[in-house]
Formats: structure tokens, C-alpha cells, sequence
């Protein structure tokens, strides 16, 4: 499926990937492989998920949607909390607490993300991240049955995640919830991450690429070294990519190579692919779309996915 996704910034429409001695065919030492996986995923998306997912959107109104992608969301913020303190980042991590606490109560069980009202700005974070900042090598780029594209570090930290996740043991220790309820849960956010990917255009995105399989690799590889640097990549112009890539090399020199969830419904937008042709398992820079935090976790891997991990 694009991948069955992703338990999870937007990405900028303007950010690429050079070619060099870290190139993406350096970094995919599987593709062949990788790449059966993904034709199969896809698969399966075009003949389950999609499909149920545009039943959801259209029997589900908007405002009831939207009520569960912030529900979704809150429940990842304490493993956001979490994993900022790892990398040493109190101040996002406060954001999370804040965040959590707001929504919790003022917003209805997190229905409604009154926090971002108010200026409390999501800070989403998770295990994977909290490895590549601790100088762990991403471990190659893999494709995962159902689960779609990660890295060997990103795999453990999901995990990592899916064992160690506050909101899962809270439910389930403390809730009551059977085995079976917390995997309808993750039922709901398997088809309202993938009903917000139809709508913010990132299936025109792989639709219209020359490649689908370089160019999902290609943004997935762009969209975690931003979540890694706590970067905005649709904020990244042309004199910002340079800072971009040093800062990742800094990151590499250290040992690296390289829980929001859903958010409203995407607005209809128009999100191109790339024109220039892709070689398999070459570097041709894409253009991405610039997708919310979630979605982008359904098109390029389950690190970025909502709840549960």
C-alpha cells in the first residue's frame, strides 16, 4: 500500500537530494528488493486500504474527521515528550507536555487541537530521531512489507515505539482496552491517515513522477533528515539547502548518515511531480509535495505516522 502506513513538517516543495559520496543509491543497497516490496505495497493499498478509506471520507462528515485526526494526534504527544528529553530538547518537550494538557482538557479528550490556537506549535518527535541524534548510522534504506519505507535505525525505533508508546500501555493498563480494541484503534488511524493523504494531493505526486519508487525514496530521505534537524523543509529556499546539508553533515560526522497525528483534512491543493526523468535507483532530485506532518508519514514511512506507533 503506499504502505500500511504508518502507524507517524510538511515537506518542501522545493528541497532535493544531491548526488555524492552519500548518495540515495549508496544509501538503498537493497533496491531490487526494495523495490518488489513496494510494487506490492502499492498493491495493496489500490486494493484495501484506499479503497475502504474513500468510504470513510465519504460517509464521515469533515468536522467529524478532523475531530478524530486531533484525537490521534494528542495521543502521541507523551511519546513526543519522551523522545524530546532523550535528545535534549526541554523546551519542545514542555511544548509536548503543554500541548497534551491544553487538548486533554479544554479540548475535549483532544478533539479539538485547541493548543495550536493558542500558539502552542506541535514539536512531534520519535524514537528513530532520538537514535540518529545519539550518532546512530541509518542502517540503509529499507522497504518494509505493509509498512513501507524506512531506514535499518528507523525500523528499531518503531519498534521502540510500538512496545514502549505511553498512550498504548496507559490504554491498555490502565483504560482496559482488549487487544482487540487497540488494534481497531490503529484500524482508525490506518484510514483517516491514508482518507488525509487522498486529500492533499500526494497520490497525484507519486502518480506524476517518472519513478514513484525513487522519487517516495528520494522524499522520504529528505523528510527525515528535517525531522532528525527539527527543520521546516517547506521552509528551505535555495540559499537554505546549503545550511540544510551542512548541518546533516555534521550529523554524519557523529556517527548518523542520514506522534503528531492526523491533522485536519487537507484543503484540495495542487501538488506536481517532478518533470525530469528518474533513472531507477538514481539521485534525479524530485519535487515533493508539501504535505502536513501526517500525511507525509503515510508517503514516506511509518516514523512520521500517527498513533499508535
Amino acid at each position: 500500500m503506499l504502505m500500511l502506513l504508518m502507524l507517524g513538517g510538511a515537506l518542501g516543495g522545493c528541497a532535493t537530494t544531491q548526488a555524492g559520496p552519500n548518495s540515495l543509491a549508496d544509501r538503498d543497497p537493497h533496491e531490487e528488493f526494495n523495490r518488489d516490496i513496494w510494487s506490492a505495497n502499492q498493491a495493496a493499498d489500490g486494493a484495501v486500504i484506499r479503497p475502504v478509506s474513500d468510504v470513510y471520507r465519504a460517509v464521515a462528515p469533515r468536522p467529524a474527521r478532523r475531530g478524530i485526526s486531533n484525537f490521534l494526534r494528542n495521543l502521541g504527544e507523551p511519546w513526543s515528550f519522551i523522545n524530546n528529553l532523550l535528545q535534549g530538547h526541554p523546551d519542545r518537550a514542555i511544548r509536548n507536555l503543554g500541548r497534551f494538557i491544553v487538548n486533554t482538557t479544554v479540548g475535549v479528550g483532544g478533539l479539538a487541537d485547541v493548543a495550536t490556537e493558542i500558539g502552542i506549535e506541535p514539536a512531534p518527535e520519535d524514537f528513530g530521531q532520538t537514535l540518529a541524534v545519539w550518532g546512530v548510522g541509518d542502517g540503509g534504506y529499507r522497504v518494509v512489507p505493509l509498512l513501507g519505507p524506512t531506514t535499518g535505525r528507523d525500523l528499531v525505533g518503531s519498534i521502540v515505539g510500538f512496545i514502549a508508546d505511553p498512550a498504548t500501555i496507559f490504554l491498555d493498563t490502565r483504560v482496559g482496552l482488549s487487544t482487540q480494541e487497540l488494534w481497531g484503534l490503529r484500524g482508525v488511524s490506518i484510514i483517516d491517515t491514508r482518507a488525509n493523504l487522498s486529500e492533499s494531493g500526494a497520490d497525484a505526486f507519486l502518480e506524476t513522477s517518472a519513478d514513484p519508487y525513487a522519487a517516495a525514496r528520494s522524499a522520504y530521505f529528505q523528510q527525515r533528515e528535517a525531522d532528525i534537524l527539527n527543520l521546516d523543509p517547506a521552509s528551505l529556499g535555495e540559499s537554505e539547502d546549503a545550511a540544510f546539508e551542512a548541518a546533516f553533515d555534521d550529523l554524519d560526522e557523529a556517527g548518523g548518515e542520514d506522534g503528531n497525528f492526523g491533522p485536519p483534512p487537507a484543503d484540495e491543493a495542487d501538488f506536481p511531480g517532478s518533470d525530469e526523468a528518474i533513472e531507477p535507483g538514481g539521485t534525479t532530485p524530485e519535487t515533493t509535495p508539501e504535505l502536513p506532518y501526517e500525511e507525509s508519514a503515510f508517503l514516506f514511512g511509518q516514523e512520521n505516522a500517527p498513533y499508535p506507533h
